[in-house]
């Protein structure tokens, strides 16, 4: 299982903000990772200057990791039924980008839940939470 250093997911996205910038040749991988860099500007300056990230409200490379995180689940539909409840919170938020930030929003709740009783992830959390978001 892959499980990157702090620094190994920092360089990822530097990196692939760098070769946004220079127009050079990205992975399928970095690709994805370019379109959360993208819907948040905000972030740039600390792609470039990493160090700028300390003084940030959000940490900008935990945000990024939960979108492209996201983002890798909904391509290949797993755990199985997310892409049909995203596009059910879809249909119900403001934007595609507000949706993501939505089961971004579960994902930490999940983990934060994992890590708290010291389980494995639950994917019944994860979609509780989901179907939460949807209006009655």
């Amino acid at each position: 299982m892959f499980n990157p250093t702090r620094e190994e997911v920092r360089q990822f996205f530097c990196e692939t903000w760098r070769k946004h910038r220079e127009n050079t040749l990205m992975s399928p991988l970095e690709t994805m990772a370019l379109d959360a860099i993208l819907a948040h500007p905000e972030y740039h300056a600390a792609l470039e200057d990493p160090e700028l990230s300390e003084t940030l409200e959000q940490n900008p490379f935990l945000h990024l990791s939960l979108h492209l995180a996201v983002a890798e689940q909904l391509s290949i539909n797993q755990p199985f039924g997310i892409k049909e409840r995203y596009e059910r919170v879809l249909a119900k938020a403001a934007s595609r980008h507000d949706a993501l930030h939505r089961v971004m929003e579960c994902l930490g709740e999940m983990i934060w839940h994992s890590q708290r009783h010291n389980t494995p992830p639950d994917q019944a959390i994860y979609f509780e939470c989901m179907d939460r978001q949807l209006p009655r």
